[in-house]
């Protein structure tokens, strides 16, 4: 999809559709008159008739008769003028969208509201995030005949009311559309199913991210030198699977050297059947969107590479299957973590976080100013916070703030939950330094402790994505979630 910015007046611009708000009150339409006079007056007649709606995301659809500027106006239902929000736009955006892609549409305008510089921003984020959402399709599994008709439509552009937006508008919807590919490359990683997305295949994805730029290499480290380095945590979480595990790691070099990097580690259990302790079967097919965090990490790093940001980030992606077999860890074993602490392994389904441990504890290597891990972690994080925030978990005060603020700006929010050494007071163990798993209660904290064992003296945040990583039911399918968080925090540090 190609994005462009218009200025001038509707009625003097050509193209195949233009989307238009329609508010509560009718005399608030009065700056498309000349565009419904230029268009033989559809407008006015569907409202005269009550076919237009004001509520947000209902959409009305209108044919322009003869030579008019364009040949379709979309009317979008935007609510109450004065309560117009991001919310609001990008259910508009993403309805009109959606509706202009079943029809032969190949360019559309929206006209959409934009009043100021800080909110032309907010709106080109949110008009190239709401398109590609709703053009998004994973298909390319499906034999020809099963496969939806590619829409007609190339391009999308956004109205301005005068020329003084413009490069506001169009330097950030530029940028929106690279992040936009990293999040697609997030939701197609999500989407596969595991015996296309293995950890090989996962590592074959790293080396192409790298190879997009000459300050970026990856490497990949085999079971071999993962035993080397100790790390018994992630070893065990495999030690039932044939396909072999895989560490990746993604070094990207945008500023000077000797620049403390941020670290981004992302779960990517390809495949988690709950090994010894297995899953229910309902459901058990969403449990290929567990490496949903290492997609979110990769993608990340896809757009960073891609935008040249002045940075100096790393990628740290273990990946791996769970699996239940002859020598697939039992419930009471106990491993050896990178860092030499020891864990009791009540439960082989609390597999994320041994993994994330010893990659954690691998980040020390790099000195980092910074390391964010992403997980789809705990269902305990879904049942806090359901589908709409991701949760955040962080020690640190500033650290928190700016990953919040990142997730507002992005249009992809997190909440803070709580971090405190009482929520890690379960793990205590017998025969091992502690345990992997303690009671259901405040069971995302829980697992966020465990891991704060492995990040002392580190400015560390943890973000528990099992609730935002992916949709189920009719929409099922993975979100992208939070590269949009993840790359405006590395374009505001």
């Amino acid at each position: 999809m190609q994005f462009f910015v218009r200025s001038g007046k509707p009625e003097n611009q050509k193209t195949d559709c233009a989307v238009i708000p329609w508010f509560d009150a009718r005399s608030q339409q009065a700056s498309f008159k000349a565009l419904d006079k230029a268009c033989g007056g559809v407008i006015a007649a569907a409202a005269k008739q009550g076919d237009l709606r004001s509520k947000p995301g209902q959409i009305t659809m209108l044919t322009v008769p003869g030579k008019g500027p364009c040949r379709r106006i979309l009317v979008a239902g935007s609510g109450k003028k004065k309560d117009y929000s991001r919310k609001v736009h990008r259910k508009a955006t993403a309805a009109a969208a959606a509706a202009i892609a079943q029809t032969g549409a190949k360019s559309v305008i929206s006209y959409l509201p934009v009043t100021s510089a800080d909110q032309g921003q907010a709106i080109a984020l949110d008009t190239v995030a709401a398109v590609e959402q709703s053009i998004y399709r994973f298909d390319s599994l499906k034999s020809k005949s099963h496969r939806q008709k590619k829409p007609a439509l190339a391009r999308f552009g956004i109205g301005l009311p005068d020329r003084s937006l413009q490069v506001t508008v169009r330097t950030t919807a530029q940028r929106a559309q690279t992040v936009a590919a990293g999040i697609r490359l997030a939701k197609d990683l999500g989407n596969m199913p595991s015996n296309v997305c293995t950890p090989r295949y996962l590592a074959s994805v790293a080396r192409r991210i790298a190879n997009r730029s000459k300050k970026a290499s990856a490497r990949i480290l085999g079971p071999a030198e993962m035993k080397r380095l100790g790390m018994g945590a992630l070893l065990s979480v495999t030690a039932g699977a044939n396909e072999p595990a895989r560490l990746i790691v993604i070094q990207y070099r945008g500023a000077k050297a000797g620049s403390k990097p941020v670290v981004l580690v992302g779960k990517g259990i390809t495949f988690d059947t709950g090994g010894i302790s297995l899953k229910p079967g309902q459901g058990m097919d969403e449990m290929k969107f567990d490496m949903c965090g290492a997609a979110s990490v990769l993608g990340t790093m896809q757009a960073v590479i891609d935008l040249g940001i002045s940075r100096n980030v790393t990628a740290i992606v273990p990946t791996c299957v769970n699996m239940p077999d002859g020598k697939a860890t039992n419930p009471g074993d106990i491993v050896t973590t990178m860092s030499g602490q020891t864990v009791e392994i009540l439960n082989t389904d609390a597999e994320g976080r041994l993994i994330l441990c010893d990659a954690l504890t691998y980040a020390r290597r790099f000195k980092p100013d910074t390391v964010i891990d992403v997980a789809t972690l705990t269902g305990a994080c879904v049942v806090a916070l359901g589908p709409h925030v991701t949760g955040l978990m962080t020690e640190n005060d500033s650290l928190a703030k700016r990953l919040l603020v990142a997730g507002e700006q992005a249009g992809d929010p997190a909440w803070r939950l709580p971090l405190m050494t009482e929520y890690g007071e379960g793990l205590a163990s017998n025969f091992a330094d502690f345990a992997n798993v303690a009671g259901r209660d405040g069971g995302a904290s829980i697992a966020a402790s465990f891991l704060s064992r492995f990040t002392k003296d580190m400015r560390w945040a943890h973000l528990d994505i099992a609730g935002t990583a992916w949709k189920s039911g009719k929409e099922k399918g993975a979100t992208g979630r939070p590269v949009g968080l993840l790359v405006q925090f590395l374009l505001d540090s």
